[in-house]
């Protein structure tokens, strides 16, 4: 991404462009992936973990990102594709690889139509594959 793109991303959210969020923010989309607080800390040396913590706290408030559970027991975040808001489209289905602890997005594979009972309202979902990934797969043989 781009200065222009990413400032653009983050004031469209209504979210004033620092340092910090851009570093956040461009972090996240060159992984590619959902990804947690502890990898984020990892790979942002020059950020502490209560940075980034109220960093991903303000995106997910404005929409930007979604958390998710993988199974690992850590919070994964993902950025958000809709326009606006994060919205029930962008909830796709996930891989998490038991072995490498990665979680994958399938964008493709969307997540099956789900009919509540009256009165019940859904604000996410959850749709979380488990196994092993093609590279731990190939160690293993």
């Amino acid at each position: 991404m781009d200065n222009d793109k990413d400032i653009a991303m983050l004031q469209s959210r209504g979210i004033k462009p620092t340092a910090n969020r851009l570093l956040v923010l461009r972090t996240m989309c060159a992984m590619g992936r959902p990804v947690s607080m502890g990898e984020l800390e990892m790979t942002l040396e020059t950020l502490d973990k209560s940075s980034i913590f109220r960093v991903l706290t303000l995106f997910a408030e404005h929409h930007l990102v979604h958390a998710l559970e993988d199974g690992s027991g850590m919070m994964k975040y993902e950025i958000c594709e809709g326009e606006g808001c994060c919205s029930i489209d962008d909830m796709h289905t996930h891989f998490y690889c038991e072995v490498c602890h990665r979680t994958f997005c399938f964008k493709t594979i969307h997540i099956p139509g789900i009919e509540l009972p009256e009165g019940f309202k859904m604000t996410s979902i959850n749709y979380m594959v488990k196994g092993t990934c093609p590279h731990c797969s190939r160690h293993a043989e």
